[in-house]
């Protein structure tokens, strides 16, 4: 069975890049990089960050270094090879050989750019001629909001209040409520949300906006809402939440989330210590459908967990690698946007198969490499998100290293169970799920039996 190959090798594996793709990466790049040419910043480098790096790694933002000219790169560049060899940046911690691989925000390198780097690197990091570098990107003002680009200015951006987090102290988690100013239903296509502040962006691990309204009498409360609860479906649920690594959600055409008159979001916003005072608030901007387009689908945020329920069978002994698992029964067909696992130091993978109905089980995604510090959101493709049948089981496995191993370990000497500070743990991923008719399902299933790929083949 594909899960037991992944907890019994594949993890395993995973903890074991270091040194050795390092090595194994450099032997790509000496055996597939052209030999008779030179790999040089300006000509080879440059344009891959202009891809890939940039859009953190610039003046104005958190990061911290610009990445944009060479005489800014050379001084990192050894540590630059090491982080892309062994695929710790850019941020995306995806096991590429099983499971599904096309996403709508893949921001990793391909083995090929990462030769080049390492080749790059290994040669001393050349410049190269000016002339072949590429045309600087044009970057929006760092305070405009990323998707007004696609949609224009959204139509409504909410602000949770101001919190003032000193220099030290412990962990906060900020619970305000924000009501909603709209008096008539609105159907929503996407949604970004950010620290106020670009300083902000230091105390803030994550923001939840939770989406407060009463839909009793409402005639959209049971559209495509099979209500199997998880924190999304069977209410509104979760609008969004914002992590290092996810900015916003984009509904898929003829799908979105509603807002209704006298609805509130309940904000949730993590905040640290960063050794200086800051003060700043959260942020959500809304993207609304015309007044007079109506999505067929309502999809819900949905947390998907690992363990029983809420974290009460989290039990992580001293000095131990632990596995925990949980199943979902989707009530009805569904389609699966994207895949969010959510841990914390100890948190190491995080798999989610689907269980069919017949007894065959499908790889979705395997997270082998997670990393506390980037909650990367990995967003299905139009053409490769998973549409599942009713009967379906969602199968959540999560594993937790809580020895030496790990180098985000605060103490390997601790016990450690379900809780919401960052010392404690949590274990489930976060995943929008648009639930669809059986009619369509049908439908879908009839256009793909030839289809191609891991999601691909959940129709038969």
């Amino acid at each position: 069975m594909l899960h037991a190959k992944l907890s019994g090798v594949v993890y395993r594996t995973g903890f074991a890049l270091g040194a050795a793709a390092l090595l194994s990466v450099s032997a790509i790049a000496a055996d597939t990089t052209p030999t008779k040419q030179a790999v040089t910043f300006t000509k080879d480098v440059a344009p891959i960050f202009r891809a890939k790096c940039e859009e953190c790694h610039r003046k104005g933002t958190s990061a911290p270094m610009s990445l944009t000219t060479y005489e800014e790169v050379r001084p990192w560049a050894k540590s630059i090879k090491q982080r892309v060899a062994t695929r710790n940046m850019p941020p995306w911690h995806l096991d590429k050989t099983v499971g599904i691989q096309h996403f709508s925000n893949d921001r990793s390198l391909s083995d090929d750019q990462i030769a080049v780097i390492v080749k790059w690197v290994d040669a001393g990091s050349p410049k190269g001629d000016m002339k072949d570098m590429p045309a600087p990107l044009q970057w929006g003002d760092e305070e405009g909001w990323k998707l007004a680009k696609e949609f224009g200015q959204p139509g409504l951006v909410l602000k949770s209040d101001d919190y003032t987090m000193p220099a030290h102290g412990q962990d906060v988690w900020f619970k305000p409520l924000t009501e909603v100013p709209i008096t008539e239903a609105r159907w929503v296509r996407a949604v970004e949300m950010r620290p106020g502040t670009v300083q902000g962006r230091k105390i803030m691990h994550h923001v939840l906006a939770r989406l407060i309204q009463d839909e009793t009498n409402s005639p959209y409360a049971k559209v495509n809402n099979p209500g199997i609860g998880g924190g999304g479906a069977g209410g509104a649920g979760l609008l969004m939440e914002w992590a290092v690594g996810k900015n916003y959600d984009i509904y898929r055409p003829n799908t979105g989330k509603l807002l209704l008159p006298g609805s509130k979001i309940w904000w949730e916003l993590h905040i640290h210590a960063v050794g200086e005072e800051i003060r700043d608030h959260a942020e959500l901007a809304v993207y609304f459908y015309p007044k007079d387009e109506t999505p067929k689908y309502r999809t819900y945020l949905t947390l998907f967990g690992a363990t029983g329920n809420t974290g009460s069978r989290l039990d992580i002994p001293p000095n131990t690698v632990t596995e925990t698992q949980a199943f979902h029964v989707l009530k009805q067909p569904a389609r699966l946007e994207n895949f969010q696992p959510h841990m914390h130091l100890r948190g190491k993978a995080m798999s989610i198969e689907a269980i069919l109905p017949d007894g065959t089980t499908q790889m979705l995604s395997f997270v082998n490499n997670f990393n506390f510090n980037w909650m990367n959101n990995y967003i299905y493709a139009d053409d490769a998100a998973p549409v599942l049948p009713k009967g379906t089981i969602v199968h959540v496995t999560a594993w937790h290293d809580n020895t030496t191993a790990n180098p985000n370990n605060p103490d390997p000497n601790q016990w450690v169970g379900y809780g919401d500070r960052t010392v404690d743990e949590m274990a489930h991923a976060w995943v929008n799920v648009t639930y669809i008719s059986d009619e369509d399902y049908a439908d879908w299933a009839a256009k793909h039996k030839k289809a191609r790929g891991a999601g691909a083949t959940l129709d038969q």
